[in-house]
């Protein structure tokens, strides 16, 4: 047998304190990096629609800044023929748009949104809204109508995409 001086007994805490220290160390860098690519963004630096980029190509401003949405405060509720028989709609919108600067453009023009809207939404016909192409082909045509308005009125297209949110049709 072995003598008792040979056996030495160890918990191993030695072990699990270096573990734990290297674990710790680990964590502590995923955090920095995280939040490093959190805070770096250049939010600021968006371009207007229109401008050129560095190499002379011209870029609008939906290629660049942070997707923001802005809902419409009501729902559009409007009858549309169809051809057996008249449909009651209802509507409920959001706005894509990128960048602060264009949020706050199309939060101003509010009701400018909702008449060209609520205009391409009445002109269009029951039968065509059933389907799910006559409803993209309808969101299409909103965006369209409404980009041309805001370019009338601000100057810059401002809105990127149109987005039913909700539709009902009775």
């Amino acid at each position: 047998m072995a003598d008792e001086k040979d056996l030495v007994i160890t918990d191993g805490s030695g072990k699990k304190k270096l573990l734990i220290i290297g674990g710790a160390v680990v964590l502590l860098l995923v955090l920095a990096v995280v939040g490093w690519l959190l805070f770096s963004g250049d939010d600021g630096q968006t371009q207007a629609a229109g401008g050129t980029s560095g190499d002379g190509s011209t870029e609008t401003a939906q290629a660049t800044g942070t997707a923001l949405y802005v809902p419409l405060p009501r729902p559009f509720v409007f009858n549309v023929p169809g051809a057996s028989r008249d449909r009651m709609v209802q509507i409920k919108v959001s706005l894509l748009v990128r960048g602060d600067n264009n949020e706050t453009i199309a939060m101003r023009h509010i009701p400018l949104i909702e008449g060209s809207l609520l205009q391409t939404f009445s002109s269009a016909n029951a039968d065509e809204m059933v389907t799910v192409t006559g409803r993209d082909a309808l969101k299409n045509k909103a965006l369209s109508d409404l980009q041309q308005a805001m370019i009338e009125v601000v100057g810059s297209v401002v809105v990127e995409e149109v987005l039913f949110t909700g539709f009902v049709m009775q």
